[in-house]
């Protein structure tokens, strides 16, 4: 059963750990990282993009294969579903669909509609008991074709977004979605110290988890970051696995060509990725 992030994040915030969000793209996505997070014994947040969630024919279909699996799998670890950088229409999509977890991006707008269109969404969250992630400061890199520089959030309109009652926040400290480029200067820890001095005990997300150096993940959860998303290095592992697969051939030799036996070094890449990320994280053995 679905359950919110909000327990999960509280836990992980005071154990000084880190709840991975792993994005899915497709069935074989889903069921990497369920069991992984079951082999590990980890909480686990699924995360959906609106791209994916319509690649994958809707927010429906989404809910519908992700219950199934958590029924015929037996996942017993917490498992939150999120939609990630949502738009508002997105979020009350999801919220109706039956996501256990809702992200709404404001932060491309002036902070007074970010405020109100979050707030909105606060009382609806509450009542229907969905964790609801908001964002101040856009993360650079490029997200479902949007390309932007990693920005620095303002620690008080940080403020202002958390004392309305989210259950946690993605503050823009120089992360990039997607590949690091050379010239990146690294997480601006500064603006991170003085967010979390403003938010107090709200849990933390940082995006673009992707290529961030271990050591600076582990000072990012000791500063406060309770959530950390991963996605690109899904996607790199599952192509270099898949890429590999071909190139030797083997879709060639007997029925190589069924795409359960063409994905399968795939999938694998997936769930060797996400057992890196989390003992990194240190989620290992806390669900």
């Amino acid at each position: 059963m679905l359950v919110t992030a909000k327990e999960m994040l509280i836990k992980a915030r005071d154990g000084k750990y880190a709840v991975g969000q792993f994005n899915i793209n497709n069935l074989e996505w889903t069921k990497a990282v369920l069991l992984t997070a079951q082999e590990l014994n980890s909480p686990v947040i699924l995360g959906v993009s609106e791209g994916a969630g319509k690649y994958m024919c809707g927010y429906r279909t989404v809910v519908g294969m992700v219950n199934g699996m958590l029924k015929e799998l037996n996942i017993t670890i917490p498992v939150a579903l999120h939609l990630d950088h949502g738009s508002f229409e997105g979020a009350k999509a999801c919220i109706n669909a039956g996501f256990s977890s809702i992200m709404f991006d404001g932060s491309h707008y002036p902070i007074a509609e970010n405020i109100a269109k979050t707030t909105a969404l606060v009382n609806t969250c509450d009542i229907l008991g969905i964790s609801l992630e908001a964002e101040v400061g856009s993360i650079g890199g490029e997200e479902d074709g949007v390309i932007g520089m990693g920005e620095c959030a303002d620690p008080t309109e940080c403020k202002m977004i958390a004392d309305l009652g989210v259950t946690m926040l993605a503050a823009g400290i120089g992360n990039i979605h997607g590949k690091y480029p050379a010239n990146w200067k690294g997480l601006s820890f500064e603006t991170l110290a003085a967010v979390k001095e403003k938010v107090g005990d709200m849990p933390l997300v940082l995006h673009g988890g992707t290529g961030i150096p271990a050591d600076m993940i582990k000072k990012a959860i000791s500063l406060g970051v309770a959530k950390i998303n991963v996605n690109t290095e899904c996607q790199l592992s599952f192509a270099a696995a898949t890429r590999k697969y071909i190139e030797e051939g083997k879709d060639n030799q007997g029925k190589g060509y069924d795409p359960r036996k063409l994905l399968a070094p795939g999938f694998e890449a997936i769930k060797a990725t996400v057992k890196e990320k989390m003992e990194l994280f240190g989620s290992v053995n806390k669900a």
